[in-house]
């Protein structure tokens, strides 16, 4: 007969040793931060001058995966919190064994022209090697590049002399735009005078008694300058239509069909998923990086100025997916849509919201921080 106790027993769980604890923590602060930063919000910092001045360099901003909905993982072997690399090694944080399907989950909203977006880095196949060439990381992993949304899906995207078109309507320039321009004085500038205006002085010669800078500036410093009265004309460094210098030749690198420059080209339709086109020799030299690479087909290839399906040629193609057409703030000094095409729907990571921090290398002790810039919104 089995007896039965009317006291409960009493059993006393074992404590967690404080290493065991020390490493749930660790763990439970690693699966929130990834779930966080795929869901939710990531952190990024402005390596590049790319879209200075509306965005600095060691400028740190969140970025928003909702507006345009977050993406379903793809390359699902890597350590966490980790992009292409192990932290502080050469050795790839990543394994491509297997690679998921890619989904966006549903946003709130939709890339706008003039969002400033986060997006990974595509390439262009067919661009030359020693300007970027194409990126071959898996999608989610390529590397991630910031710029303005210049077209949207459908867009007709034009440039006249460094004036941008959007469906032959003059796009409103950011206001911390930069270009190049030239710059004749009467006598030496004084260093100073650049800092105070926010002007990058790039060199500079002297001749005739005359003094000529190559400068970049946005346009309300221009202004600054033309009302100083050893200032004889200032005026924008722009290539001419059909002046396609070897360094400044763009997309899509073929000049018998488009002999386009960083300030002249177009009209250029961004690919719209849906969108039929017919593949004549200008439309085969546009899109067949598009068709081949990007819109996930299967066995497409380009050859003798044609595009073959699964081994047939095609005459007409329907596009899967959106595409978008990107440019930097700082317009000569921003690797963009110019020189490498469009940007799939499927590289598009997030909006850029806000910065929280900002740091200048170059400031004094009391001025590392820059404090105007702290928790302001991304325009």
């Amino acid at each position: 007969m089995t007896e039965v106790k009317d006291k409960k027993e009493v059993i006393e769980k074992k404590k967690k040793s404080p290493l065991r604890e020390w490493f749930d923590s660790v763990l439970f602060a690693v699966v929130a931060a990834t779930l966080i930063r795929w869901l939710l919000l990531e952190a990024y910092t402005i390596p590049t001058g790319s879209m200075e001045k509306s965005l600095l360099i060691n400028d740190f901003l969140f970025v928003s995966k909702v507006h345009y909905g977050t993406r379903t993982p793809k390359t699902i072997l890597q350590m966490p919190l980790t992009h292409q690399k192990i932290w502080f090694t050469d050795i790839p944080s990543y394994l491509d064994w297997i690679q998921l399907p890619n989904y966006r989950l549903p946003g709130f909203t939709s890339v706008k022209n003039g969002d400033v977006v986060v997006f990974n880095y595509p390439g262009c196949p067919e661009r030359p090697d020693e300007f970027g060439g194409y990126d071959k990381y898996p999608v989610d992993l390529r590397t991630n590049y910031i710029k303005r949304c210049i077209g949207i899906p459908g867009d007709v995207v034009e440039s006249k002399e460094t004036n941008i078109y959007v469906n032959s309507k003059l796009f409103p320039n950011p206001e911390f735009m930069q270009k190049w321009y030239k710059l004749e004085a009467k006598e030496s500038v004084n260093p100073k005078l650049f800092i105070k205006h926010g002007i990058t002085d790039r060199g500079s010669v002297s001749e005739n008694g005359k003094y000529y800078y190559d400068i970049t500036a946005t346009e309300a410093a221009i202004k600054g300058l033309k009302d100083l009265d050893f200032v004889v004309n200032v005026y924008p460094d722009i290539l001419k239509a059909n002046d396609s210098l070897t360094y400044y030749k763009s997309f899509p690198y073929n000049p018998k069909l488009f002999n386009w420059n960083r300030d002249n080209f177009g009209p250029l339709t961004v690919p719209k998923k849906g969108m039929t086109i017919k593949l004549d020799e200008k439309n085969t030299a546009l899109y067949k990086g598009v068709i081949t690479t990007f819109d996930h087909n299967k066995n497409a290839e380009y050859k003798d100025g044609k595009i073959f399906i699964d081994g047939k040629q095609i005459t007409e193609y329907t596009f899967k997916q959106d595409y978008y057409f990107m440019m930097g703030d700082n317009r000569y000094e921003s690797d963009d849509s110019r020189y490498w095409g469009f940007v799939p729907e499927d590289h598009i990571v997030g909006k850029a919201v806000f910065i929280w921090m900002s740091i200048d290398k170059d400031g004094s002790f009391l001025n590392k921080l820059r404090w105007n810039r702290l928790f302001s919104l991304i325009k």
